[in-house]
């Protein structure tokens, strides 16, 4: 067993060509991509070929799933480590939609664990920079059922049957498994979900990559992965300053947000890591005597075995952990 240094870890960020990117990842969130169709970063990751690679300090070099593997209760946390065992139980991501995303669906633990030996996908969105008039897709208008889901993607009509939102920045979207989805175009969104890959894509616009080709859909695959109830994604919260206002408190995960203008000491049990996204300005994290610097667009992860620290800046911030 390896003894770990404690710190604040960022990683490499696992940078995804997307047919729908575009270029705001580096203009917005400064990240380095290199391709002017740069659709996601993968901020923290243990999903299976894209493991997140620590990208400061001593630990430099060294991935997440080994930290793990070494030392789970001090990274992941008491409670984590007893309900997951030596798994990250979450993905976090920004994204960039120069385009529409494809229409899709998420299946729930359940029918992820029978098909593909996979979590399910419960996520949320976080809306950090937004176009005039963008808009995201979160479930039915109203009531429906697959037989009429069916005969409108037949029809081409089935936008006509999907709630279409308009959103601005500071928006947040909930989305449990079975919710039918899509980011619009001109939206950068901070994205926490479970740790899965699993998605069923419903329609994608009859768009074609550079070979011509269309990408493959899950039509009977999201028959019974839908939820065909109208449901309500957007969360409205609270915005005290130099606080952790509850967003979204689930089985999975819970997101606090922190306008913070000044400096708070953050106590903590070690039940459960902490990560936190800059979603705007800068801050810095003081632990043990040290200062880590930070800026928006960064996303780091706190060891559970970190139990007190400080922030300080003028930012605003996701707080991310598992209760």
């Amino acid at each position: 067993m390896m003894s770990l240094d404690i710190y604040p870890l960022q990683f490499k960020p696992i940078l995804k060509e997307r047919i729908w990117g575009g270029e705001k990842l580096k203009t917005v969130l400064n990240k380095p991509i290199v391709s002017d169709r740069t659709g996601e970063s993968w901020e923290i990751s243990t999903v299976e070929g894209d493991v997140s690679i620590v990208a400061n300090g001593t630990l430099t070099g060294k991935s997440l799933f080994d930290l793990i593997q070494s030392t789970p209760e001090a990274i992941l946390g008491t409670e984590v480590y007893k309900r997951f065992g030596k798994q990250f139980p979450l993905l976090f991501k920004y994204l960039d939609a120069r385009e529409d995303l494809s229409v899709q669906v998420h299946p729930n633990d359940e029918l992820a664990k029978k098909r593909h030996n996979s979590f399910g996908k419960t996520e949320m969105w976080y809306v950090m920079q937004a176009d005039e008039n963008a808009k995201v897709i979160v479930g039915f208008k109203e009531k429906s059922n697959a037989n009429s889901y069916l005969e409108n993607l037949k029809n081409k009509t089935l936008l006509s049957i999907l709630d279409a939102i308009k959103v601005k920045v500071g928006d947040v979207f909930f989305l449990e498994t079975g919710t039918v989805h899509a980011i619009g175009a001109g939206l950068v969104i901070a994205e926490i979900q479970q740790t899965s890959d699993v998605t069923y894509r419903l329609y994608d616009f009859d768009r074609v990559d550079v070979a011509g080709n269309q990408r493959e859909l899950h039509i009977d695959l999201a028959l019974d992965a839908i939820n065909y109830d109208k449901v309500d994604t957007c969360k409205n919260y609270n915005t005290a300053l130099n606080q952790s206002n509850t967003i979204v408190d689930c089985p999975y995960f819970t997101t606090n947000f922190i306008p913070l203008e000044g400096k708070i000491v953050v106590d903590k049990t070690g039940n459960s890591f902490t990560v936190y996204m800059c979603v705007d300005g800068g801050f810095e994290i003081e632990y043990d005597g040290t200062k880590y610097q930070y800026k928006k667009g960064d996303t780091i992860l706190i060891p559970a075995v970190m139990k007190s620290y400080a922030l300080k800046g003028k930012a605003s911030l996701l707080e991310i952990y598992i209760s």
